[in-house]
């Protein structure tokens, strides 16, 4: 056999595995666990570490300061050194909905060894700490949530008896960019942290999605949060395995009324998201970058070479395992495209998209070997494992 089959092989033999063997990741049914709600509603405080979220949070203040929850519950946005008025405008939208109570708090600049985020919240949760909440609800300054968000949030985590519940929010997809590379980073995401595999309390799966995260106060202290990931930039991640890691159970599933409203209209806006955090991901390993860029190539590239070359050259059997290889990915992408509400026909193109996926991790580590590392409104990670410096 050529090398072109043998690969075209290896390839089918691997979404063979992904499609049984990876914690049917690729379902997207796993939404908030069935749950009853308690008699007695604990207290819960809100924290929304935020820097230059002017543009966005018209959208999403108002639907938390709505929330229709039975018990004590009290916002706290953290204006992280904004330039575009984030804090007063904050003041201004609880001034006008009225609803719970906000408060608006600065922390200074973060020191040698915090991102700018993680100490955001660290300041979040010493206010709401005054208040001795039973859980922290740590949610992004773009998402909105539907009014019964907070009440269903808790009433999972107290029949589940989770420490930790947290929700991928629907991000936007509305232009031709978005429409093409945002449900595959999700699947992509699902891929590295299967959900099933995450709320099995001995696995060593963990993972969160950072815009909607209910954490319990103890499990917090438990676990050292934030201090414990202070220099993490995908922080998410780190707080679920801090959490978990302290003996914490988690759960984590895709949303249902939990969207994101931050748009990414252009493909450098969306390049740029990926790939200020794609070789942290890759914990800034050339081998596994090596490893990914090649896991890449024979997953989602080889399929449609191996289909288009072997009917271009007459090898039927090279072009019957492509195209079964590419019609795995493709069945296993439509369930995340149905969750977007996206047409089917998009399947097809998840080569592209992971190809684009690729050029991006492979940015991400160009980047931090130029020294400028994760960067993210304004703040650079020179040294994402060190200190945190201003450009």
């Amino acid at each position: 056999m050529s090398a072109v089959a043998w690969t075209a092989v290896g390839s089918l033999a691997a979404w063979l595995w992904l499609l049984l063997g990876q914690g049917f990741f690729w379902r997207t049914d796993l939404r908030l666990p069935p749950c009853r709600e308690p008699d007695d509603w604990p207290s819960v405080c809100v924290v929304v570490p935020a820097r230059d979220e002017a543009a966005v949070l018209p959208e999403s203040l108002p639907s938390l300061l709505a929330q229709d929850y039975p018990g004590r519950a009290e916002i706290f946005l953290v204006d992280d050194g904004s330039s575009d008025g984030t804090g007063e405008l904050a003041r201004e939208l609880a001034r006008t909905h009225g609803g719970l109570p906000l408060t608006v708090g600065s922390p200074g600049e973060p020191p040698a060894g915090w991102t700018g985020k993680l100490w955001a919240v660290r300041h979040g949760i010493g206010l709401a700490r005054a208040r001795g909440p039973e859980y922290l609800l740590l949610t992004d300054a773009d998402i909105a949530h539907a009014p019964d968000s907070l009440r269903t949030l808790v009433a999972a985590a107290r029949t589940g008896g989770f420490d930790l519940v947290s929700q991928m929010a629907r991000l936007r997809v509305e232009s031709v960019w978005e429409r093409l590379v945002v449900p595959a980073f999700v699947y992509f995401f699902a891929q590295l942290y299967p959900f099933r595999w995450i709320a099995v309390k001995d696995s060593r799966t963990a993972a969160a999605a950072g815009g909607c995260v209910l954490l319990r106060a103890d499990a917090a202290e438990r676990a050292r949060i934030p201090d414990a990931i202070r220099h993490a930039v995908i922080d998410d991640v780190a707080l679920a395995r801090a959490v978990k890691g302290s003996g914490g159970h988690i759960w984590l599933g895709l949303a249902e009324r939990v969207d994101s409203v931050r748009p990414y209209p252009r493909l450098h806006d969306l390049w740029r998201m990926v790939s200020r955090s794609a070789y942290a991901q890759l914990r800034h390993n050339p081998l596994l970058l090596l490893g990914t860029v090649l896991g890449l190539a024979v997953v989602y590239l080889v399929p449609p070479v191996a289909l288009f070359t072997g009917l271009f050259s007459g090898h039927t059997g090279i072009a019957a395992v492509g195209g079964l290889a590419w019609l795995l990915m493709t069945a296993t992408y439509l369930p995340m495209l149905r969750y977007y509400r996206q047409p089917v026909w998009l399947a097809a193109s998840l080569p592209v998209t992971a190809f684009l996926y690729l050029l991006m991790t492979v940015d991400s580590a160009v980047q931090h070997y130029r020294g400028r590392g994760a960067a993210w409104k304004g703040r650079t990670y020179a040294r994402p494992d060190t200190a945190l410096d201003e450009r």
